[in-house]
């Protein structure tokens, strides 16, 4: 499965198409919630470019705390409205941020990430958790990394039972 590499692929939205049916692959018959999203963040940092850390945030108690991920050792706790990921499970919008530095209040748990993308996975309309990849390059995402890591919230939706975890 792993010998497919992100320039095997056309466009973006091609890669996330395969990442999204990889990982429907692997947790549509799995029940364990934290196994899944471990799978989840493995896929993401195996098949994204250019990227130094890709992982979750989950919600709890009216903060975000750190989950399965894949990279150096991350912030634990992040407000609600603070940073890159707080303002994405605030607004419950997505996020794409070309350069962190100019995001008022970033919070750099590696000063090496220079953008980032956070899309919040929404169930019942509440915010259950984040999905947060950080590039050490300015730039590095937009709009088609937006929408295939929507997608992937989407399907996790499907599979994950968030009060598991």
């Amino acid at each position: 499965m792993f010998e497919i590499k992100a320039n095997n692929f056309k466009d973006k939205i091609s890669l996330y198409n395969f990442i999204n049916f990889e990982l429907e692959k692997l947790i549509q018959n799995e029940p364990n919630s934290l196994a899944n999203l471990s799978n989840a963040a493995a896929l993401l940092w195996e098949y994204i470019d250019n990227i130094n850390w890709a992982g979750f945030y989950l919600m709890r108690n009216d903060e975000l705390v750190l989950g399965p991920f894949q990279g150096k050792p991350a912030c634990v706790h992040i407000a609600v409205g603070s940073g890159v990921c707080g303002t994405a499970a605030e607004t419950k919008l997505s996020q794409v941020v070309h350069n962190v530095h100019l995001f008022p209040g970033h919070i750099a748990c590696d000063s090496k990430s220079n953008s980032e993308v956070v899309v919040p996975i929404i169930d019942n309309d509440l915010v259950v958790a984040v999905i947060d990849i950080d590039s050490p390059n300015l730039s590095t995402f937009d709009d088609d990394d937006r929408l295939g890591l929507e997608m992937i919230a989407m399907t996790l939706n499907k599979y994950i039972r968030w009060s598991d975890l």
